[in-house]
């Protein structure tokens, strides 16, 4: 089985999702009394990231557990209506070249995967009328029917993302050499490696330069 793996922001979408996210829940008719909340908490990590004291990774894992901190009470319903107002707003900026790859290997019967440090209840959202046979993505943990900031959220990105692809792909007879990656940065070079044909798309200047050096396909 050949597969086809799909990143989302900066890829398959062309913008970024959390910025998105942080304007929707800043003007939103109801919750936007929440952002002040979630503001405040991001700023010490984002503040020693730019001062190199704190990783991007560790930030962003920050930030992400910010984000639902903000939406504390919310139940499970109400964080997917949430998430699909805000996927309501993406359909626009999907990057159509990307899009018409997707739909090309489903048609050569490659299996579609989209892997995403994004919420998986968003992913699901906005890619709901795309054909994709596997989506890996952030998951929102619950207590019943609520939201649960106890329980540590396991954001997906780095090396965590192939781990979570061979975990999905288990059992699976994989044709790495013939199947394919798509990714805009260097935080997805673990995922480009795994296969035989990676694509950069619109990538950021490291990985452009690695795209070059290793003769990969630039988008």
């Amino acid at each position: 089985m050949r597969v086809a793996i799909f990143d989302f922001d900066g890829t398959l979408y062309s913008k970024e999702t959390f910025q998105l996210m942080m304007e929707h829940l800043k003007t939103h008719p109801v919750h936007s009394k929440r952002y002040r909340q979630f503001y405040r908490a991001i700023m010490p990590p984002y503040i020693g990231s730019k001062l190199k004291l704190v990783s991007v990774k560790k930030m962003r894992e920050q930030s992400v557990q910010a984000y639902l901190a903000a939406l504390e009470s919310f139940t499970k319903p109400e964080l997917e209506t949430y998430f699909s107002e805000i996927a309501d707003k993406m359909h626009g900026d999907f990057n159509p070249t990307v899009v018409e790859r997707l739909k090309q290997h489903v048609h050569d019967n490659d299996y579609v995967m989209l892997v995403s440090g994004a919420f998986t209840p968003l992913l699901h959202a906005v890619t709901e009328k795309l054909p994709i046979g596997t989506i890996i993505g952030t998951e929102i943990p619950y207590t019943g029917n609520t939201l649960d900031l106890k329980a540590k959220i396991s954001h997906i990105q780095g090396p965590l993302k192939t781990e979570k692809i061979k975990e999905a792909l288990s059992g699976q007879d994989i044709d790495w050499p013939n199947s394919y990656a798509y990714g805009d940065s260097l935080s997805d070079l673990p995922v480009l490696e795994l296969v035989g044909h990676p694509v950069a798309v619109q990538p950021e200047p490291s990985l452009r330069n690695v795209a070059k050096e290793r003769n990969w396909e630039i988008l």
